[in-house]
């Protein structure tokens, strides 16, 4: 399977390589009235040739979603405090805000069609999400919730939130994040309570 861009060493070319076609990416995003970019025009905007787009990133797709996770990451890093509560209710609240914004619709539905079987599916998905699925593990770590995931975290809080927003009613930061948190410990307080009885 082909390396995760997100995966790649930091330095050198292909770092090189990967910032150039993630602003090639970013601004025919900003100039697309419906969102939609080529291989085409990424390779000549950023310079790199097209067989080493598709070798990377595979499709449209890939580079939208190696882009936008990149960027999310890094404008919205999640904090590891070690209060599992406090830590999921602010990244909910960041979540949400983020989803009431057109770009990140956009987004959510280059995930839909990137996890589609014929491009690779959700194996396939994972290498894009791979550093955000990190941060989530560190929160989980920190707090010491070795009873609940990642999985946990994408059923009951990220696939609610990313569901109303493509049916184009997004949820309220002011009064949804909270509620998707207490769905998440409410699990976790059950899974514990299983495992204490046992």
């Amino acid at each position: 399977m082909t390396q995760a861009t997100g995966t790649t060493r930091p330095g050198g070319r292909s770092a090189r390589t990967r910032r150039a076609v993630h602003e090639a990416v970013r601004s025919l995003l900003d100039e697309s009235p419906d969102g939609v970019i080529s291989v085409a025009d990424v390779a000549e905007r950023s310079g790199v040739h097209p067989a080493t787009i598709y070798r990377r990133w595979r499709g449209p797709e890939g580079l939208v979603l190696d882009t936008l996770f990149e960027e999310l990451s890094r404008r919205s890093p999640l904090p590891v405090t070690g209060d599992l509560g406090a830590d999921m209710l602010a990244y909910a609240r960041s979540l949400l805000t983020d989803l009431h914004q057109e770009v990140n619709l956009l987004f959510l539905r280059s995930l839909v069609t990137a996890a589609r079987p014929e491009n690779g599916g959700l194996a396939g998905l994972g290498e894009y999400a791979e550093p955000r699925v990190r941060q989530i593990e560190a929160i989980l770590t920190a707090s010491g919730a070795a009873e609940i995931g990642v999985e946990d975290v994408l059923e009951l809080m990220l696939a609610p939130a990313y569901m109303c927003a493509l049916l184009d009613y997004p949820m309220d930061p002011a009064t949804d994040a909270e509620r998707l948190v207490d769905n998440l410990l409410a699990v976790l307080d059950r899974r514990r309570s299983r495992s204490a009885s046992s």
